[in-house]
């Protein structure tokens, strides 16, 4: 069985960016993550990173219109 990675950006390049952005996410929601692996954290705490990094997005988006 293979495992293939979805989680493939569009710029390669931003990898960088989107895993800083994704820290700082998961600090500003009180989830400790560390560089590498992180699959043992909790579907909460998991949904509580994703959900942060959405909504600053949308922040940046709806701020972008201005």
């Amino acid at each position: 069985m293979s495992t293939k990675n979805s989680n493939n950006l569009v710029v390669p390049s931003a990898r960088e960016a989107m895993d800083k952005f994704k820290m700082e996410a998961a600090n500003e929601v009180g989830v400790s993550l560390k560089q590498g692996y992180n699959g043992d954290l909790t579907s909460r705490q998991a949904g509580s990173v994703g959900g942060q990094m959405v909504k600053k997005m949308i922040e940046a988006y709806e701020n972008g219109l201005k």
